[in-house]
């Protein structure tokens, strides 16, 4: 079979399950902020594989320390020790502060190692009776799609066929803190909460709301853990979304850029007394904290510090955000986000204006059907969100019966 745009479409829509809705376009190579697909159009990826890619596509640092770490040894299970991890370690713990860390490999894998990690400190610290343990979420959440996950989402979408879920979970407005000191009670043991929601739209809390979170979380006994799986790592241009607020969570859950899109890497990063609930075989991953996934990750650490990615994201997002927001538009009901995580509301549905976008050579990507999220790597320069500036402002000017 040719190897077209069509054909290949034809050939996934055949053997795959159609589990996602992308655009039409194949890519069949990328590197720094832009993608080529098979037919050789070149795009500027505005999404950035969902914020994995933040050290731009193909990074050759990235790319040498994979390579090389392969040549010696990939896997070892956790049967075994091996060189990497602990170094890995000494660097998260450099870089972020925090005294532990668990490896594991999704995000949503590191999701679900904070919800168990919160239930046991809720039992062998706090002492909250076994079995009764309840962690609150936020309404708009997305923390991953395992029935874990899905359990304390509020998106019907996510949830509808695969019940019955997990109990243990109260869902609040995201936002509201007040509403998060109604739902704790003697039983509650953490609080998880994305510090600027992504999945629904790239929607930023009120500011001050993460320090009455936190305050909250203290006064209570109750962990706070942020889920920066997207937020992180500089997406939001600071190292973690909740600096904004100068707070400092018990446990931080980090993903997507930890491998600068080269390789499945997540931890759990927290005080040492949330991490050392785990006695040995308590909980584990065959892949988890293996040498390449951890010779990848020290690599694309050191390229967010060594390049000044976080302050590329701070300085570039407030130009785009600029740019963005002085556009005249009939469509556009409201911009928002910080650094270079952009959520564009619109008053019509985002889809037709994203497949438009595809066609002036931005790639980016509807969510909750009305916004367009874009999220392009921190390696982008000025002058190509001046270009793609020029396109979304030509594209989001028609309306929207165009």
């Amino acid at each position: 079979m040719s190897s077209d745009t069509a054909s290949l479409i034809a050939l996934e829509h055949r053997f795959g399950a159609r589990n996602y809705h992308p655009l039409d376009v194949v890519i069949e190579r990328a590197d720094g902020a832009w993608v080529v697909d098979v037919e050789g159009r070149r795009y500027l990826d505005c999404l950035a594989a969902y914020s994995a890619v933040n050290q731009g596509h193909c990074h050759p640092r990235i790319l040498e320390a994979a390579a090389a770490q392969m040549r010696r040894v990939t896997l070892t299970s956790r049967a075994f020790r091996n060189d990497q991890l602990p170094l890995l370690y000494e660097q998260l713990h450099a870089l972020t502060g925090y005294d532990k860390a668990i490896l594991m490999n999704s995000g949503a894998e590191a999701v679900e190692t904070a919800v168990k990690a919160a239930r046991k400190w809720g039992y062998t610290i706090k002492g909250i009776p076994d079995g009764r343990a309840q962690i609150v979420v936020c309404r708009g959440n997305f923390h991953g799609r395992t029935i874990g996950a899905i359990s304390f989402s509020t998106e019907p979408q996510y949830r509808a066929g695969f019940g019955p879920f997990v109990p243990g979970f109260t869902a609040v407005p995201f936002g509201d803190a007040d509403a998060l000191t109604r739902a704790i009670t003697p039983e509650t043991c953490a609080f998880l909460v994305e510090p600027i929601q992504g999945e629904a739209g790239v929607i930023v809390p009120p500011d001050g709301y993460l320090a009455r979170v936190a305050e909250i979380c203290r006064s209570q006994n109750v962990l706070f853990i942020a889920d920066e799986i997207q937020s992180g790592l500089g997406r939001a241009g600071r190292l973690f979304a909740f600096e904004y607020d100068g707070v400092r969570p018990d446990a931080v859950v980090v993903g997507k850029a930890l491998s600068g899109g080269f390789y499945p890497v997540s931890a759990v990063l927290a005080r040492a007394d949330v991490l050392g609930v785990f006695n040995l075989g308590d909980h584990g991953s065959t892949f988890g904290g293996n040498p390449l996934a951890c010779a990848i990750a020290r690599a694309a650490l050191q390229v967010l510090v060594d390049e000044q990615l976080v302050q590329r994201s701070a300085a570039l997002g407030a130009y785009f955000l600029d740019g963005l927001r002085g556009m005249a538009s009939p469509v556009v009901k409201e911009v928002r986000g910080r650094g270079l995580w952009i959520g564009l509301e619109l008053t019509v549905a985002a889809r037709p204006y994203c497949e438009r976008l595809k066609d002036e050579g931005i790639l980016c990507k509807e969510t909750h059907d009305t916004v367009i999220r874009l999220a392009p790597p921190l390696v982008i320069t000025r002058e190509e969100i001046d270009w793609a500036l020029e396109r979304i402002a030509r594209v989001l000017s028609a309306p929207a019966t165009a």
